[in-house]
């Protein structure tokens, strides 16, 4: 569905959302997970950077928890000072988060698009970012996305009974995720708190079509530690081809 307001991209009209609030759980550790390094860098370093250089975007906004406010405004204040990053506190869903940033940044007037991003993604790629950031200007929704490639079964009864899924239509949703500014506006303010695993969960629950944009593998995103070794090989690798 082609959006009727459409325009191109044009440089700054884009908002990005981290959300970074979680406590990232399976991560292991005390510490957020997203200030686990890569190349020296925290992860969530890594996924604002990756939007910074767009010239699209012209606010980041990185949603984190209280626990966390004094890390960004002490050892890593020098490095959200170099990204131009807007901190705002975040809540225990990541729909609280993302609320939090949109409030932050819906009075400003230059921004059209919203665009959220998993902190814990630290290696999207240039041509991902414009693919995705060309369909949401066409059709006011786009994600990037990646095709299911094994095998899926469903559990007809406590792992006893099982059929395949016919995986042809299913794909994995990957972040960005971005919306018209005003559209996902309307898709929180009808949200009232149902759970909600994306924000194009919430932008389908208001009838408005969402595009899939195939992405890249390597926008993988942190989880275990071992993710960090992959993480590590990708980056060597985008690094060579820079």
């Amino acid at each position: 569905m082609q959006d009727s307001d459409h325009t191109p991209p044009t440089p700054g009209c884009i908002a990005a959302i981290l959300p970074a609030a979680g406590s990232g759980q399976r991560f292991g550790g005390e510490q957020n997970k997203l200030f686990a390094e890569l190349a020296g860098k925290p992860l969530w370093f890594h996924a604002a950077s990756r939007l910074a250089a767009r010239r699209e975007v012209g606010r980041i906004v990185i949603a984190i928890s209280e626990t966390d406010r004094a890390a960004f405004q002490g050892p890593f204040a020098s490095l959200a000072e170099q990204l131009n990053l807007q901190l705002v506190i975040g809540g225990a869903a990541r729909t609280d988060s993302v609320k939090a940033g949109l409030d932050a940044i819906s009075v400003d007037p230059a921004i059209e698009y919203v665009a959220i991003h998993d902190a814990a993604r630290p290696l999207v790629g240039d041509d991902d970012l414009s693919a995705v950031f060309t369909v949401a200007s066409k059709t006011g929704a786009a994600i990037l996305a990646t095709p299911v490639a094994g095998t899926i079964k469903r559990d007809l009864g406590q792992g006893q009974r099982s059929e395949t899924v016919d995986r042809r239509e299913l794909w994995i949703a990957l972040t960005p995720q971005v919306f018209r500014i005003g559209l996902l506006k309307q898709a929180y303010q009808k949200h009232n708190g149902r759970p909600a695993t994306d924000d194009a969960q919430l932008v389908e629950r208001i009838g408005h079509d969402v595009s899939l944009v195939r992405g890249s593998a390597d926008n993988l995103k942190i989880t275990y530690p071992e993710d960090l070794l992959v993480a590590e090989a990708i980056l060597a690798r985008q690094s060579n081809h820079a």
